[in-house]
Parts: structure tokens; C-alpha cells; sequence
């Protein structure tokens, strides 16, 4: 392990947006606005030595178990986006992490992350191997409204897509990666929530893993002001979305 001479427990990092990561209306995509908050919470880990390749020495990853991301405005393409974070809580085998986004000085993204230690080789999680006792946790400092929860999937829904798990969805993991599940639900959404920026947040439950050739379905239920999508293999629920829209 190799703790940064440049480590501090809050983080800033600062992000231009480039024309890929945008959608047509020339705003961030949800799911790059996902990729640039876990790769700041990545940077965050390599320079406090608990890294993916740190970890990988013990066999372990940090896997995304819950997410909620509060959204006042979206980044647009040519911005520079600073995003800042660090941990409420960090014991055993879990971790809540907060990040925010600022564009000249002006918070517009709020989101906590529950992350849990995960064998690779088990594929089950444990105790993280190495120490963190040099992260100053910050428990009372939240970059969101409310806490993320667990999503209420005790409604009538409809199945509106089936799916099959191809290579291009997997991560270095070897799983299905995070962020793949919010695109394959948000391509079945209403676009006019998208690009008339109608979300106001969104949260996701990551329940179970899935891999290649997995076959699963998609399910969508809209109700008033918010729309959740599941998706199941076989009677088992993988993951759930519930956006909350304006």
C-alpha cells in the first residue's frame, strides 16, 4: 500500500466536459455524471492507499451497493466541473462515500454512495485488508438532501424489455459494471425527462451481480413524479432505479 504525500481526506478534482459525454441537447449524460463521480472517488482511493490495484493484492475491490444523486442542473459540454469528496463512514466492510459537483463555485450535483468490500475471488464481500485509519471521516457532512434507501418494488409493473448480458457490459470486476444498469433502464425512459432535464434525483439499489450471457428483464412502473425500473434474472431482483422527476 502507498498513501500519497499529497493525500488529504476531502478531495477536489476538476473535470472538462467533452462532446462524448454529452447528450443531444448538448448537457452531461446521467451516466457520464455517474463515471465522473466514481472516478473521483477512485482518485480519492489511490492516493489514500486503498486502490483497486491496492486491494487486488488481498483479492478485493470496492463494489457500488447504493446510490443517490441529487440533481439542480446539469453541466454542459466546455464546462470544467469541480467535483470534491469524502467519507462519512468507513468500517469493516463498507463505506459511505459523499460527492458534490460545482461549476464556478455553484454546487448543482449532491449524491451518497454506499460501497461494500468485495472478494473477486469469492464473490462474496469481507473485511477490507488494508488500514484506513489515516481517512478523517466526516460523519455530520452530507452532500445530499436525504440518504439513499432501499427502493419499494412491492407494485404492479410492467416487463418492457428482455436482455442478455454481452462482453461490453462487464467491468474489471468481471461483473455487470454499475453504471451499464442506469443506461439500460434510462434508454427505456420518457426521453423528454432527459433532455428537458426533468429529473430532479435518482437513486439505485445494487442487489446482486450479474455476468456475461445472463439473461434478464426489465421492468418499468410510473406513478405520479417518479418512474422505477427493476431488472430480474430469473425470480431474483439485480438491481432497481427509481427516478424522481419534476
Amino acid at each position: 500500500m502507498s498513501i500519497s504525500p499529497n493525500f488529504t481526506s476531502v478531495l477536489s478534482k476538476d473535470w472538462e466536459i467533452n462532446f462524448t459525454q454529452c447528450a443531444p441537447n448538448g448537457f452531461l449524460k446521467y451516466t457520464d455524471l455517474c463515471n465522473i463521480l466514481q472516478l473521483t472517488a477512485a482518485a480519492h482511493s489511490e492516493v489514500g492507499g486503498i486502490s483497486f490495484t491496492d486491494m487486488q493484492e488481498f483479492d478485493q475491490a470496492w463494489v457500488l451497493s447504493r446510490m443517490r444523486v441529487e440533481i439542480s442542473k446539469l453541466p454542459k459540454w466546455g464546462d470544467t466541473v469541480t467535483v470534491k469528496t469524502w467519507i462519512n463512514s468507513l468500517e469493516n466492510s463498507r463505506s459511505v462515500r459523499a460527492l458534490e459537483m460545482h461549476v464556478n463555485g455553484e454546487k448543482i450535483v449532491g449524491s451518497e454512495t454506499f460501497w461494500a468490500v468485495f472478494n473477486t475471488e469469492k464473490r462474496r464481500p469481507e473485511g477490507l485488508a488494508l488500514p484506513f485509519d489515516h481517512f478523517e471521516l466526516y460523519p455530520n457532512t452530507k452532500a445530499t438532501v436525504h440518504g439513499f434507501s432501499k427502493i419499494n418494488l412491492d407494485h404492479d409493473k410492467e416487463i418492457v424489455f428482455e436482455k442478455t448480458v454481452f462482453l461490453s457490459d462487464l467491468d474489471i470486476v468481471n461483473h455487470v459494471n454499475n453504471v451499464k444498469y442506469l443506461e439500460w433502464c434510462l434508454d427505456l425512459a420518457d426521453e423528454n425527462l432527459i433532455l428537458n432535464q426533468k429529473i430532479e434525483s435518482f437513486e439505485m439499489n445494487f442487489l446482486k451481480e450479474l455476468s456475461l450471457k445472463d439473461k434478464v428483464l426489465i421492468h418499468e412502473t410510473i406513478s405520479e413524479s417518479k418512474t422505477v425500473f427493476s431488472i430480474t434474472k430469473g425470480d431474483k431482483t439485480s438491481f432497481a432505479l427509481q427516478l424522481n422527476w419534476k
